[in-house]
């Protein structure tokens, strides 16, 4: 039976393996590439991996920094930032993008990227990336412990404002998320993972039981 010979740790005294093995039991996770500026300006554009949709209407989505990046920085000040999705192609330039660069630097050029105005915020798109969400800040929570010690660790949360889709992804009113081959992190120091069409399944959600 599944779990009857399991490896108990308790996180506060380790885990007792050679690699944590938290990232690859909540994984794989969509990627949190994120395009932003500074008050003058300046283009950021850096991945992360702790990232993900918290609510429909209004959609709202949310990234995590672990220590206070430029990322953050640039969205506590202009209160906006653009979500590009990560894929398959774009990997390799998505890797660069998460070279330590000093603040102000262009991770766009760096990494042969074209920056595309955005339609509702200054923030810009990555034009390469087949979706983009434009993003107001709506909340900047550094996060805490049980007992209420902050974490070096920022949870940043957006309402999408505008959405870009590439239309050659969307067939009879329907976006195919397979077709776009978005990458997702999973553990380790550098695994991803791909959705591939047989991998795919489908599960309709119960009906409501009636009660009698």
């Amino acid at each position: 039976m599944a779990g009857s010979d399991a490896h108990i740790y308790e996180p506060s005294s380790g885990h007792g393996l050679r690699h944590d093995p938290l990232n690859s039991i909540v994984g794989p996770r969509p990627i949190g590439w994120i395009s932003s500026v500074d008050l003058q300006g300046r283009r950021n554009l850096a991945p992360y991996s702790f990232f993900n949709a918290f609510n429909y209407k209004p959609p709202i989505i949310g990234f995590a920094t672990i220590g206070w990046k430029d990322t953050v920085a640039n969205v506590q000040e202009t209160g906006e930032f653009v979500w590009n999705l990560a894929t398959e192609p774009l990997s390799q330039q998505m890797n660069v993008t998460s070279t330590a660069l000093a603040r102000g630097q262009d991770e766009f050029e760096l990494a042969a990227l074209t920056p595309a105005p955005s339609r509702q915020i200054k923030a810009p798109r990555v034009l390469e990336s087949p979706v983009n969400f434009e993003c107001r800040m709506t909340q900047i929570i550094q996060l805490t412990t049980t007992v209420g010690t902050a974490v070096e660790t920022w949870l940043t949360l957006g309402e999408v404002v505008a959405v870009h889709i590439d239309r050659a992804f969307i067939q009879s009113g329907i976006y195919q998320a397979v077709a776009a081959q978005p990458v997702l992190r999973w553990g380790g120091r550098g695994d991803y993972a791909q959705i591939a069409p047989e991998n795919v399944f489908e599960l309709i959600r119960p009906a409501v039981a009636r009660v009698l």
